[in-house]
């Protein structure tokens, strides 16, 4: 009875979302080619990210080798983004992450995609309203900041931001109003919006070369001690560091990059749009790894230019873009950036609040949140134009007249609000980047793990064949039949596996597998970060343990790579599996583990929500518990 029982609560876990085949409401009019790829992707990645996180970083972490991190995020973000490539070709429907983990991966593994999605974009929001609000401050001579600091700043708890911004909470719940009101964006603000943002970024890049100085990248102490002088407060400046190119030497750089994933955000919007293309095959790859390489080298020209103008440790939080004009006696240009900055600001917090809304309703329409989230009002007369989502990109488009999730615009946005009026910038950016951490490693796990299973996302013929290949399995397996020789006979098909396509068999092997060399790749970076020294100094004990767990996961990763791929034609094919798992896993789990106690506290209290709510309301009330589903809900594409 217990056994059946966690059988059907096992079932109810890995239980996929089936897929359904719609034509497109509006046909384009022509399928997209590598071009339209890379700029959709670079209108979805150079984006609030440029303007929210050098800042911060180049002042804190990472000196004038902000460029260097940028190398190292972008790097490890493409062989996500390549990942996701392949995750999305085994989907009739592309749409996000969200939705290919619920046709690919099962419930549980997309309700945990789906509730860390919906962290970043709340977080994002409630950074992006306070990157504005210390714009528009800086912009009218910080006069708001000087009030409040002084009026909250020694009642503030010491977990929390100085003071609370309330200019950043109104902005919030305006725009949260404004989309349950149904006012949505326009193709020519979109069009106005990219070009405006191009405009900015190149007039900064262009000026701070022109005005840069070589000597901000090797600073040293009598320079630190000279503005220090200037000041008057030391405690305004930043760390010096060791000074120089690399003032943190490379933990700075590591750190950094753990911070800035989220600079390279975007590669969503092209594989949603790539599977229109006449030939998906290359354009898709091709647009990211290109999209990635001019965000990498706008991102480089942004930070390079704003360490060149301003020493790093000068580096004015609030607005430091418009700031470094100033620095540099360019003051009327500082009233161009900041003006810019809060157009695009602005642009991209009403794109990422209408996402959130439409992450949430789908969930919630899918039982994995509260349905009273996907709760919408009587139908209106007048058709509307909406913007067709997936994780960071837009389509806008006429549709037939709907009404508006009024839940599940308002609840995320009255949430983000309140982490915009209570939270500091620099713990919502270190857990937003947390989330994108995680993200790309469920990324790359998924890939490498429905590589080896057999087909059972497709045709129903497909399915039955599998049922017929599980049944014996669990009838008679080699356990059962052949007591005496079990042990011999799983090893055997660890290093000989007797089918040539995957089974039911394979499938589990590789998934048990995979997990491990997750577990193992987690120790093996604990053991790096906190004993570096010590292994490379050959410590005969630490040094041992390194090397068995090199040992452990290379006979892992063998038996993985023994195994059988499924031979089912893909539009697109990760190479290297499962080299590239290991890789692209243990340097974020390594970045990961760069991030804060706090960061990781912040984030297990989130999950530990989430999980309440899953394992409370949404694993009873889910799609799959009820055969009255509804195809039109399943295709939300958040």
């Amino acid at each position: 009875m217990l056994g059946q029982y966690l059988r059907q609560f096992g079932q109810k876990l890995v239980r996929r979302k089936p897929q359904f085949r719609e034509k497109p409401e509006s046909p384009e009019t022509h399928p997209p080619n590598t071009l339209d790829l890379v700029v959709m992707g670079l209108d979805n990645m150079l984006g609030a990210g440029i303007y929210i996180l050098t800042g911060g970083v180049a002042k804190y972490i990472a000196g004038p080798a902000i460029i260097l991190f940028l190398l190292v995020a972008g790097l490890t973000t493409v062989l996500s983004g390549l990942c996701y490539v392949e995750l999305a070709a085994g989907v009739e429907r592309p749409g996000s992450v969200y939705f290919i983990s619920c046709v690919t991966m099962g419930q549980l593994y997309a309700f945990i995609t789906g509730w860390n999605l919906l962290l970043y974009l709340i977080i994002a929001t409630a950074c992006i309203a306070r990157a504005w609000s210390s714009t528009f401050d800086s912009l009218i001579g910080n006069h708001i900041s000087e009030a409040l600091g002084g009026t909250f700043s020694l009642q503030m708890p010491y977990f929390l931001a100085s003071f609370p911004d309330f200019l950043a909470l109104g902005l919030v719940l305006l725009l949260t109003g404004l989309l349950a009101l149904r006012v949505y964006e326009s193709t020519l603000i979109y069009k106005v919006f990219t070009g405006l943002n191009i405009l900015v970024l190149s007039f900064i890049i262009i000026s701070g070369f022109i005005k840069g100085d070589l000597h901000n990248w090797k600073l040293t102490k009598q320079d630190y001690t000279l503005a220090a002088a200037g000041a008057g407060d030391a405690s305004s400046l930043g760390l010096l560091g060791s000074g120089g190119f690399v003032p943190f030497d490379f933990d700075g750089i590591l750190q950094g990059a753990a911070t800035c994933f989220y600079a390279f955000v975007g590669f969503a919007g092209i594989v949603s749009a790539g599977e229109k293309a006449s030939n998906p095959q290359w354009p898709m790859p091709f647009a990211i790894v290109i999209s990635f390489f001019i965000c990498f080298l706008v991102c480089f020209g942004v930070s390079a230019a704003l360490t060149l103008m301003v020493p790093y440790y000068l580096i004015q939080l609030e607005s430091p873009l418009a700031q470094a004009f100033v620095y540099v006696g360019w003051e009327p240009a500082k009233y161009v950036v900041a003006v810019g900055t809060l157009c695009i600001l602005s642009y991209s917090l009403l794109t990422i609040m209408f996402i959130m809304a439409q992450l949430t309703y789908a969930m919630a329409e899918d039982g994995l949140l509260f349905r009273g989230l996907a709760w919408i009002p009587a139908l209106t007369d007048a058709p509307i134009i909406i913007i067709h989502t997936t994780d960071a990109h837009i389509i806008v488009r006429t549709v037939a007249p709907t009404g508006t999730p009024i839940m599940a615009v308002l609840v995320p946005g009255a949430l983000a609000a309140v982490m915009a009026l209570l939270f500091d910038f620099t713990d919502l950016v270190d857990l937003m980047s947390f989330r994108s951490l995680l993200a790309y490693s469920l990324v790359t796990f998924s890939v490498l793990v429905l590589r080896y299973q057999p087909a059972q996302n497709g045709s129903k013929k497909e399915k039955t064949e599998e049922e017929t290949e599980m049944e014996p399995e669990v009838e008679g397996g080699p356990l059962e039949s052949e007591p005496e020789a079990g042990t011999s006979n799983i090893l055997k098909s660890l290093w000989f596996p007797p089918s040539t396509i995957p089974t039911w068999k394979s499938g589990q092997i590789v998934y048990g597998c995979a997990s491990l060399l997750v577990l193992l790749l987690i120790i093996l970076s604990l053991i790096l970060y906190w004993w570096s020294s010590q292994v490379f100094s050959r410590d005969p004990v630490l040094t041992t343990v390194a090397v068995l767990l090199l040992l452990l996961i290379t006979g892992v990763t063998v038996i993985i790579w023994r195994q059988p791929q499924d031979p089912s034609p893909l539009p697109f094919r990760v190479p290297a599996l499962p080299a590239l798992f290991l890789v692209s896993t243990f340097v974020n789990a390594y970045l990961m583990i760069q991030m804060t106690t706090e960061t990781w506290v912040q984030f297990g209290i989130w999950m530990a929500i989430g999980f309440a709510i899953y394992f409370g309301y949404g694993i009873r009330h889910s799609l799959g518990e009820s055969n009255d589903q509804q195809p039109a809900a399943s295709t939300s594409q958040t």
